[in-house]
């Protein structure tokens, strides 16, 4: 799915200057970078989301497909029929969707698919990437998901606009809620809890982005959902706000074309992003007993672990080589995974 959404994106914008590209990405990274909410859709015609889905499309596939992978391993096996994306632009979540689940829900039948946003172009270039309407695009999307998507415009700016949206069994929220005002986030997140008995939203992994996470965390526990990814525990996040942040990353292979639209030399960059997954109790599924919050640290004869636990909060922990089959998965294990993990004692 990932290497379909590169070729998609490839074609895309053959024959677009690279220069051209480069431009439209840094005026519209000015104004995302700016003071938000904004007053009207960043993504105002083709050429910007031209200019978006090249330049941030990647990242945010590569983030959002993480964190529902990691749900996903959390929820003994269950899949979602319908899945509701909420201010999804472009599509970078249901290609997400895709990647993890497939395209068929429990029952065999496609995954229905709603993407609502409220720039019109953004929708238009998701639908043109999934289906391949225009010969731009390169042909279409392989996945009877992708191909069945619904691309809804949709404002959520205003309680009223929140309220109304339609009911699946998950409800994805990614990279959005910087975009809203305070009070249209809450409006946004209980929508999304009385929308869907799952309910997984994405953030960039920045201190904001993160206190964005911890609201959004408050509300869906306060309404009587369970948190199973990343925290190991539905209670209240141990860091402490100014001092640190719950964030992970997830590696992003660049093109050559996503290289010179980023001005960047190297093959990869690390996407940093913070999340949250919680469930109404009718999903079956347990949160892991610790995650590891920190790059590891790999020393001769020794692998140090900071880990988020379930009973003892925030601690590190040290695995040596007397820890036999622990040690040697320690020295695979990688941020953000879980632990123990399915192989450790």
């Amino acid at each position: 799915m990932e290497e379909e959404l590169r070729r998609a994106l490839a074609r895309l914008v053959d024959g677009l200057p690279p220069r051209k590209a480069s431009a439209a990405v840094e005026r519209l990274m000015a104004g995302y970078r700016g003071d938000t909410p904004t007053g009207a859709p960043m993504l105002r015609d083709r050429a910007d989301v031209v200019a978006y889905a090249a330049y941030r499309m990647p990242a945010t596939f590569a983030a959002v497909s993480t964190a529902l992978a990691d749900f996903a391993e959390r929820t003994d096996g269950w899949r979602p029929a319908t899945h509701l994306d909420v201010g999804g632009g472009t599509g970078a979540a249901v290609w997400a969707a895709a990647a993890v689940w497939g395209d068929d829900g429990p029952d065999g039948a496609p995954r229905r698919t709603t993407v609502l946003d409220w720039a019109e172009p953004a929708l238009a270039l998701g639908r043109e990437l999934a289906t391949g309407d225009r010969h731009t695009a390169g042909g279409p999307g392989e996945g009877k998901a992708l191909r069945g998507t619904e691309w809804r415009r949709q404002s959520l700016r205003g309680q009223q606009d929140a309220a109304s949206l339609p009911a699946a069994d998950l409800v994805t929220v990614s990279y959005v809620l910087g975009e809203l005002t305070e009070q249209d986030r809450g409006a946004v997140v209980a929508a999304a809890l009385d929308a869907a008995p799952a309910v997984v939203v994405t953030e960039p992994g920045t201190p904001d982005g993160y206190a964005r996470i911890m609201a959004a965390r408050d509300q869906l526990t306060g309404a009587g959902l369970r948190v199973l990814a990343p925290c190991p525990h539905s209670a209240a996040c141990p860091m402490v706000p100014g001092e640190d942040w719950c964030h992970f990353g997830a590696r992003v292979n660049r093109s050559s074309l996503h290289r010179q639209v980023k001005g960047g030399s190297l093959p990869y960059e690390d996407e940093k992003f913070s999340y949250v997954a919680a469930v109404r109790p009718a999903i079956a599924g347990e949160p892991a007993t610790g995650r590891v919050v920190r790059r590891p640290q790999k020393r001769k004869g020794q692998v140090l672990l900071d880990l988020c636990t379930a009973g003892d909060g925030l601690r590190a922990t040290t695995v040596t080589k007397r820890h036999g089959s622990s040690y040697r998965e320690a020295r695979d294990v990688k941020w953000g995974d879980t632990w123990p993990g399915p192989g450790t004692a």
